[in-house]
């Protein structure tokens, strides 16, 4: 026999959401009477400390069971643990979580309780907006002539040509071939980003380096020459916040590159880097093994030498009152994204959040962790991402690989069960400023993904892989559902440069073409900007609540609502119609996308979508 607790039910967890300080929430387990439960505990504790035991109130018996409640609350945010405990005539019992948020007697793990501080807030200009990834190379080129490029570089003249692929191959190789993308250009296109609904950008690093993705930092405070100068930045802030979109720059502060003023490996900056002289001002910045030629690097990379991020100079450097953080905020940005912000120490993640909400309180701050950020261990133990001092949010990938799993054959189940996830694990604040991205710089483009392209090939195979016209057919319509799964659910849909008309490719560098200006899907870009609308026009996609329906095999049903408006979504991912039962309450509803519902009936075509309005 097994008890009944479900943590994705209001009945038996009061509050399916974290928990703020000194927020109370109830709790109840449902207990078959053929137990002779006589006492039953909830055995709770904060991550590291030892647990409380606490008995439980018997509530009242109904239905052949007993139900036992409790109440906790806790002043201290972080990451607690707990199950229940019962005394019974077979003995002492243990209710553990066996999946799906619901909880059986006998094995299984821990139910997890996130607790937040109450004043934790996300900037409200997030919520119910839109964000745009630009890889700065690859976006759009504004034809303005540059000064100060290094003659090392190897300029492609042919925006269309494939990215390089190969590495030591001479001037055109991996990293080192630029297209011209810059600055002006995306100011040029900022009227594009508004038909799509855009509300914030997204720039990967614009910092001078010597590489096009430029995740090998030269100076952090120069604009790379080849995108344009300070004050085109300045300009295109300015231009896209009198047109309601916000900037955010990519933060990469774990290493640098080798080739730059601070390590200065290849002589480039004279001779006052680390590598030159253990008297430079860098020299400590830096963890050498046996100086000049042997440092820890980033993943064993020789180009992205490591820095101590807690060491004091380097953390004034960057987070100080003059420091590279509030430079580019006092310019026009409006927030950042921290690369690799799991592999960040603590104490400079707290000196981030300080100078950031110090010199613009409504500023974003936004971390990069691929996995569960609520509960991940990282550097020798949990992480506190999002409980109220540290990162406002951070990069949605659990959501992106339930989406492909989902309409890529998955059970919507897992779907649903993923969100759950998300929505029981971070605080409130954080998922309305969660990017919601199915695609960026570091994965494959998703209709690449969706159309069944091989993900294993090396980057010879790739170079050479296209897609048939049968596979993009049904990459097309699977990528729609993806988009509108990604749209709809909680959190900030984040869409990579190009997605929205269709571009494709496979892993780095091939994922990074530049913009097709003039070859665009216009019917899929279409598509894209009334789904844009669709989030502009609907309240309940700012923060709104989130009930599932439906969710079973390949059909999902799912609604957001708000005190203002409420939205029904449903899939299907099956080639054929089928049909998902809503009853009567949607009768007369606004229909954005399908066919209205008929005696509480919802057909939905093959690898179709209804969306309704009301």
């Amino acid at each position: 026999m097994t008890s009944v607790y479900d943590s994705y039910c209001e009945y038996y967890r009061s509050k399916l959401s974290p928990l703020k300080t000194g927020e109370s929430i109830h709790l109840r387990i449902s207990l078959c009477n053929d137990y002779h439960c006589n006492g039953a505990f909830f055995v709770v504790w904060r991550d590291g400390f030892s647990p409380d035991r606490v008995p439980m109130t018997h509530e009242q018996s109904c239905d052949g069971c007993d139900i036992y409640g409790v109440d906790f609350a806790a002043n201290d945010a972080g990451l607690y643990w707990y199950h229940f405990e019962f005394d019974c005539n077979s003995g002492h019992r243990f209710i553990l979580s066996n999946a799906y948020g619901r909880g059986d007697v006998g094995g299984g793990s821990e139910f997890q309780l996130s607790v937040y501080e109450r004043g934790f807030e996300t900037p409200d200009w997030v919520s119910g907006g839109l964000i745009y990834q630009i890889f700065p190379d690859r976006f759009c080129n504004s034809g303005t002539p540059k000064s100060g490029v290094p003659s090392d570089r190897y300029i492609c003249t042919d925006w269309s040509a494939q990215p390089a692929y190969l590495q030591n191959v001479g001037a055109r190789s991996l990293g080192n071939d630029y297209y011209g993308g810059d600055l002006k250009g995306i100011r040029q296109k900022l009227k594009y980003l508004k038909q799509l609904g855009v509300t914030v950008i997204y720039l990967n690093p614009i910092f001078e380096a010597h590489s096009n993705h430029r995740y090998n930092t030269a100076d952090y405070f120069r604009i790379d020459p080849s995108l344009g100068t300070e004050q085109d930045f300045a300009d295109l802030c300015a231009a896209a916040k009198r047109m309601g979109i916000a900037v955010i720059l990519d933060g990469v502060f774990s290493h640098t590159g080798d080739d730059s003023i601070y390590f200065n490996r290849y002589g480039r900056y004279g001779g006052d880097g680390a590598y030159n002289s253990q008297q430079s001002p860098y020299y400590g910045w830096f963890k050498f093994v046996n100086w000049p030629d042997k440092y820890d690097c980033w993943w064993g990379v020789p180009s992205l030498p490591e820095v101590n991020e807690s060491l004091p100079e380097y953390m004034e450097f960057i987070c100080g009152e003059n420091g590279v953080l509030r430079h580019w905020l006092r310019l026009g940005a409006s927030g950042w994204r921290l690369d690799v912000a799991d592999e960040l120490p603590d104490d400079f993640l707290d000196a981030v959040r300080a100078a950031i909400k110090s010199e613009k309180p409504d500023a974003l701050l936004l971390g990069e962790v691929w996995e569960d950020a609520s509960n991940k261990i990282s550097g020798g133990g949990r992480r506190r991402f999002l409980f109220g001092r540290q990162l406002d949010s951070v990069m949605n990938y659990p959501f992106r690989n339930a989406i492909i799993d989902f309409v890529t054959g998955g059970n919507a189940y897992e779907l649903i069960n993923t969100v759950m996830t998300v929505l029981s694990n971070y605080p409130p604040p954080a998922v309305n400023a969660l990017m919601n991205h199915i695609g960026t710089h570091d994965t494959e483009r998703v209709l690449s993904v969706l159309s069944g392209a091989p993900t294993d090939l090396d980057r010879a195979s790739q170079a050479e892989y296209t897609l048939s016209d049968e596979q993009l057919t049904l990459g097309r319509k699977l990528l729609r559902l993806a988009a509108v799964l990604q749209y709809t659910l909680p959190g900030v849909p984040s869409l990579y440069y190009g997605d929205e008309v269709g571009m494709t490719g496979l892993r780095d560098p091939f994922n990074r073409a530049a913009y097709p200006w003039g070859n665009e899907d216009m019917e899929l870009l279409r598509f894209y900007r009334r789904l844009g609308r669709l989030r502009a026009q609907n309240a309940c996609f700012a923060g709104g609540e989130f009930v599932p329906i439906f969710s079973h095999f390949g059909h999902l049903c799912y609604v957001r609502r708000s005190p203002d408006s409420e939205v029904l979504v449903a899939v299907n991912r099956w080639h054929e119609p089928d049909y998902i039962d809503i009853g009567h309450d949607w009768d007369g509803a606004q229909v954005f996308a399908g066919e209205a519902p008929k005696d509480g009936r919802l057909t939905i075509d093959g690898y179709g979508y209804t969306i309704l309005i009301k």
